[in-house]
């Protein structure tokens, strides 16, 4: 009897310590859990919220219509015409391979496109992926037919750019091509497919008012992916409308008087706005083409490129070509030289045909030499020796800080993407740039307009704009709004006596006998034109033999720069051809004929696009897109 009462004892004590060890792994257990909720609850809660709100909502983001481009008097350049398209939301598809499989046998897919398309949706499965653009009406009805059989796929309305007048201002519009790559901080409007951004001229400068604002809807969804109502919608504001400073039908008929020119740029601006009724160049490009050509969706790997041609006709060389501005710099260099206190007006400086600095001899162009010159007839017959001295006295600094001030080496903010600087030198800059100390030869060949200098015809004609106008004149491409009076430009500061004297030169080199430039000379009664030619030495070649003797790649650049007329100037024109020898004999004519054009079409003297209830900013408006 004793021995099973020990027994039941020690049975009863085995169960009471197997009953407090399950007891107290159940409260682990469950204060485990409970700290891991309080945790998910309070402690996190903040984060974990909103990813519950997006597994229970989908936002989907609605493109807004690009804005419109108009030139001065209203014609259209840039519009948009609707089409369809299909789209794919992989979380929503299922099974994306069967189902972009089964769409295929709707709107054919090459197997290739098949495969990329499954990959893509793979890298990001919460956005939409394009299938196939430019759908038939016939085949957005079969799709919509067989929607239940194609989970994840829907069509949209596609927007895509059209241009009009293409050929004739497609360097100053630009196109729209695809988005390439993305940031982390980049707007999300940019992830929808399809999506086309400017990729340059107008296009890409003035991307951020042409674009507009998105919009989105928010679903709230089931557990399925299966929308249940819409929580909000908010439409997406339109880009606005711009209009250029552009006269289309002028820009037609200086590129008409430039098709004998191989490769060549003129600007043509109004002295007193700096609005630019005129930009070409040659030769010409289309914009549709190269956005057709970009409008395809693009890989990491196998991005798809416009294929190079001959003299790479989508440069616009007015505002992307640099070139050595040769003697059209001798203003400039005057100009530092008088305000310097160096020279003076009638100071006469020797010409022998060659300058000597440190047993190195720089030539003068007419190797007799010109005899005794003041400024005056330097500039007239265009001599090089007596602007070797005149720069020697007064140095890089004082000449590349007029430069500046006239407008050279900068880039403009006049709404067109992809300007090149061009080089305004000094010895900070080659000491930052070659890493090498300034040397005094640089100077005298920069006092030339040569060496490093280099420009484009946009800042030339900027340059020609300040001189004629005495005004720090900025160039114009996209007109102000309606109502809106932009401030008149301020005074260069620079001596009206010295700019009178550069003027009364420039007038000279056109219409005086033994000017550079009576090319330009007008036979017209439009007035005089005032103007300097220049030549950039593209070898060295040029300066042993005659230019008709070399390669066409080897002849000089010509350049002339000019206004008109030349009593009361209201335009300033510049032109370059490139390998065209002297500018005498081959960029004067040229502008003198677009002086005569642009005179007699006087854009700047016309009422100009002011706009109806259409050109109201888009923003403003509401989106018919949903």
């Amino acid at each position: 009897m004793f021995h099973r009462t020990a027994d039941d004892r020690s049975e009863r004590s085995r169960f009471t310590r197997r009953a407090l060890l399950v007891g107290v792994a159940q409260v682990g257990t469950f204060g485990l859990i409970a700290s891991r909720l309080f945790r998910l609850q309070v402690i996190d809660g903040a984060h974990y919220a909103p990813i519950a709100e997006d597994n229970r909502f989908n936002v989907q983001i609605l493109a807004p219509t690009r804005g419109r481009i108009f030139d001065r008097f209203g014609e259209t350049l840039a519009d948009n015409r609707e089409g369809y398209r299909a789209v794919l939301v992989p979380n929503l598809a299922g099974d994306v391979r069967t189902v972009v499989r089964q769409f295929a046998s709707l709107v054919p897919l090459a197997a290739e496109e098949q495969e990329r398309i499954v990959q893509r949706a793979r890298r990001s499965s919460s956005l939409p992926v394009l299938l196939t653009g430019d759908l038939t009406f016939d085949q957005i009805a079969r799709i919509n037919l067989l929607a239940p059989q194609l989970p994840g796929i829907r069509t949209e309305v596609d927007r895509r750019r059209q241009y009009y007048h293409s050929r004739t201002v497609g360097h100053v519009v630009g196109f729209v091509g695809a988005v390439e790559r993305f940031a982390l901080d980049d707007d999300p409007l940019l992830r929808l497919p399809g999506l086309r951004i400017g990729k340059g001229g107008i296009e890409r400068g003035m991307e951020e008012v042409l674009r507009g604002q998105a919009g989105h809807i928010k679903h709230e969804v089931d557990s399925r992916g299966r929308v249940v109502r819409i929580i909000e919608q908010v439409d997406p504001s339109a880009g606005s409308d711009i209009v250029l400073t552009i006269d289309t039908k002028l820009q037609a008929s200086v590129l008409q008087r430039m098709q004998g020119e191989r490769r060549s740029a003129v600007v043509a601006m109004d002295v007193r706005s700096g609005e630019i009724v005129a930009m070409a160049s040659m030769p010409q490009f289309d914009p549709l083409h190269a956005s057709l050509a970009l409008t395809a969706q693009r890989t990491a790997r196998e991005p798809r490129r416009i294929p190079k041609v001959r003299d790479n006709p989508m440069l616009n060389r007015a505002i992307r070509g640099a070139y050595p501005p040769g003697s059209t710099f001798k203003m400039a260099v005057a100009l530092a030289a008088l305000e310097s206190g160096v020279i003076s007006l009638r100071e006469r400086l020797p010409c022998e045909g060659q300058f000597e600095y440190y047993n190195h001899i720089y030539r003068c162009w007419k190797r007799r030499g010109h005899g005794p010159c003041d400024l005056h007839r330097a500039l007239k017959e265009s001599c090089d020796c007596y602007f070797y001295e005149v720069a020697r006295r007064v140095g890089i600094e004082a000449i590349s800080k007029m430069a500046r001030r006239l407008g050279l080496g900068v880039a403009h903010d006049c709404g067109i993407a992809h300007q090149r600087t061009g080089i305004v030198p000094d010895p900070e800059w080659k000491q930052a740039t070659l890493g090498k100390p300034w040397l005094g030869g640089e100077t005298i060949l920069a006092g030339i307009g040569q060496g490093y200098v280099s420009s484009t015809p946009l800042q030339l004609a900027v340059m020609t704009a300040r001189i004629a106008s005495g005004h720090a004149v900025a160039p114009q491409l996209v007109r102000a709004a309606p109502g809106v009076v932009p401030p008149p430009p301020a005074p260069l500061g620079i001596r009206k006596e010295w700019l009178d004297a550069v003027r009364k030169a420039m007038t000279a080199v056109v219409n005086d006998d033994g000017g550079t430039g009576a090319n330009a000379r007008l036979e017209s009664e439009g007035g005089k034109v005032a103007g300097k030619t220049g030549t950039s030495q593209v070898s060295r070649m040029s300066s042993e033999r005659s230019q008709n003797e070399l390669r066409w790649e080897q002849r000089d650049h010509g350049l002339f720069v000019g206004y008109a007329p030349a009593a009361s100037p209201r335009y300033a024109v510049v032109g370059i051809v490139e390998h065209g020898g002297s500018g005498g004999q081959s960029a004067a004519p040229l502008v003198r004929d677009v002086i005569e054009q642009v005179l007699e079409a006087d854009p700047a003297g016309k009422p100009a696009f002011e706009g109806g209830p259409e050109l109201v900013p888009r923003q403003l408006q509401k989106s018919s897109q949903g």
